[in-house]
């Protein structure tokens, strides 16, 4: 795909802010009609920037009402036993984010649980008997100030390149 023009961008703006926008109003909003506008939004999605819709789920109302941040230490940080521990916790779902980081800690994991009880039953039943595991370290959420998966795009933006 050839690099995103104003048009690429506009729908990504909009698709983020609301995804179950019909074909006929998101053309309508970045100033297309709908035949280009659907052809942009397949191309956006066959290269990859558009990675799929979802529905955006109150953790708090589906009973999820922790949220803690788990920096997770590997005995190992190589080949086999690194990619054997990203696959197990690939597979659990608890585990909503995962990151490889610098510094201190292999892992920063955001794990969502019931209450403060469930989640120490998760962490010693699950999250300690990991393959490689070293040590865990965690800190609890105790109030979300900003919680976005809409990325910032302006950047992309031919005059603030």
């Amino acid at each position: 795909m050839n690099p995103l023009d104003k048009f690429d961008i506009h729908i990504l703006q909009e698709l983020q802010a609301d995804g179950r926008l019909t074909n006929a109003e998101l053309a309508s909003r970045v100033g297309l009609s709908a035949a280009p506008c659907w052809r942009r939004v397949r191309a956006l999605e066959e290269a990859g920037y558009i990675r799929g819709y979802r529905a955006d789920i109150d953790r708090e109302k589906v009973g999820l009402g922790v949220l803690a941040f788990v920096r997770l230490d590997a005995e190992r940080n190589h080949g086999d036993v690194t990619r054997q521990l990203e696959k197990a916790i690939r597979a659990i779902p608890e585990v909503v984010s995962c990151h490889y980081i610098s510094g201190s800690g292999t892992f920063e994991l955001q794990v969502v649980s019931r209450d403060l009880n469930h989640f120490s039953q998760f962490t010693r039943e699950v999250l300690i008997n990991l393959p490689n595991v070293k040590d865990l370290h965690t800190s609890f959420s105790l109030g979300e100030v900003k919680a976005s998966a809409t990325l910032p795009l302006t950047h992309l933006l031919p005059n603030n390149r």
